[in-house]
Formats: structure tokens, sequence, C-alpha cells
């Protein structure tokens, strides 16, 4: 890192190696760079303007994107950011994301990440990991989003539910606490962000059965990092108790997944 280079906050995969430098940030790239660069400027030509714009991988390896101006969150979570106003605005931010991926031809020679893309594929580029940590605001209201490194073809309810299943959370209440996350309505807020987004009834209670999958599956992405020696992701394993805060999730889902559907009727 340059001596006139800032580091940046944020993040598990690439704590303490994202900086910026003036106008741009830069991170590390990765085998998939080059196509989410391409997505990416693809998403500003349909309209969107809502994401990184890349600038270009640099001589060291990393990745180069025009800095987006705004507040970033992480934990313990503020609670500006919990507020049902940023909530829905976040929402309302990935529909128009949706909505321009939609008029992006997929790239057959393009490549990407499926460490925690839809299992069941989809049509359009989705991001995968909209958390807040990868959410830019400006006085409370979501304008851009960050981090595309999980970024792959999928079903935009999938998506949504990714978002959801972190930011509502629909979590159990003792890791919603370690999160910074205050006590609140969580039902409530998963129908603020199907309102929000637009869904349809059909939709709805189809988002239920996807945050149902999701959880089932809860700390498999985790456990492969894990093993495969991530320093980042072992620190977060133990602080957040292993499997067991996976298996704890599972059994408050299994007690409470009749009053979010309850919500979405």
């Amino acid at each position: 890192m340059r001596v006139d280079e800032v580091q940046l906050a944020g993040g598990v995969a690439n704590a303490g190696a994202v900086t910026r430098i003036g106008g741009h940030v830069l991170r590390p790239a990765n085998s998939h760079s080059e196509s989410i660069h391409h997505f990416l400027r693809a998403l500003r030509a349909a309209g969107f303007d809502g994401a990184s714009m890349p600038v270009g991988i640099d001589p060291d390896g990393r990745e180069r994107l025009v800095f987006i101006e705004g507040d970033v969150a992480v934990p313990p979570f503020p609670t500006w950011v919990q507020t049902g106003d940023s909530l829905a605005s976040v929402a309302t931010l990935m529909r128009r994301f949706h909505d321009a991926s939609r008029r992006i031809d997929l790239d057959e020679n393009s490549t990407w990440s499926m460490e925690m893309a839809d299992p069941l594929g989809g049509s359009i580029v989705c991001h995968n990991d909209v958390c807040w940590e990868n959410v830019v605001f400006r006085d409370g209201e979501a304008v851009g989003l960050l981090d595309w490194d999980f970024a792959a073809p999928g079903r935009p309810l999938y998506d949504l539910a990714s978002f959801a299943r972190m930011c509502v959370p629909v979590d159990d209440d003792l890791s919603a606490v370690r999160l910074g996350f205050a006590a609140a309505d969580r039902p409530a807020r998963l129908r603020l962000v199907a309102d929000s987004y637009g869904l349809s009834p059909d939709d709805r209670r189809e988002l239920v059965l996807v945050l149902a999958e999701m959880i089932a599956k809860g700390g498999e992405f985790v456990r492969r990092r894990v093993e495969a020696g991530d320093a980042n992701f072992i620190a977060m394993w133990n602080e957040f108790g292993g499997m067991e805060r996976f298996d704890r999730r599972r059994q408050w889902w299994h007690e409470h997944q009749g009053h979010f559907a309850s919500a979405m009727a």
C-alpha cells in the first residue's frame, strides 16, 4: 500500500486489502474481474448508475474502480442504517439494478464465481452479496452497490432473498444482537422489502421458500473458506461459534417460518 492510499473498512473476504486513492478504489482482482468489469460497464450503458464504475486492472494486479461518495455501514450496525426507510431504499435500488441487468445479454465467454450463486442459475447477472457493508447511502438512501466479486447469473428473487436474510435480518435473536441489530418486527421488515421491490403475490410466497433453502444450507460457504485456510473467515467462524451459529438459526427458522409466511400473505 502506497503512502497516499487510505485503507477502507468493512468486508470479510478482502478485509484490510481495500484502499482509496483520490477518486479511485483499489482492491484485489480475481479471475473473474474482467467479466465483472465488462458487466459493470454494460450496466451503466443500460441506464443503471448505482454500481461501481471500473477503470481497469493495475500492473500490481489490483482492480481500480471509481469511488462512490457516501456512507457505508459496518458492524455493529448504526441506528440510521436499520431504519425502514434505509431498508426499503436498498430493495428499490435492487429492483432498478435487476431491471437494467435484464437488458444485458449474457456473454458466453464471461466467467463468474459460483461460491454464492443461485444454485438454480438464471438468465440475468445478480449481485449475490448485497449487505450493509456493500451499499453506499446518502442521507439514509441507498445509491450504490459495491463489491461485485460474487456476481453471477441467477434469479432476481434469490438475490433479493440473500439481501433480506442479511439485512432484515432473517436471523436468530442472538446472532442479530451480536451484529448490532436492534429488536424489530422482522416479518414486517421482510414485508417492507417485498413491498418496496414490488413483488407479486406468487413471488412473495416464493421468497419465503427461497429463504428456507438458504437457511437450510447456512454455513456451507463460510466452512469452505475456513477449510481453505482463509484467515478472515476463520476469525469470523470462531467469533460467531462455528457451525453452532447456523444450527441455532435453523432451529429458530423452524419455529418462526410461519410468521414470515403470514407476513407475505
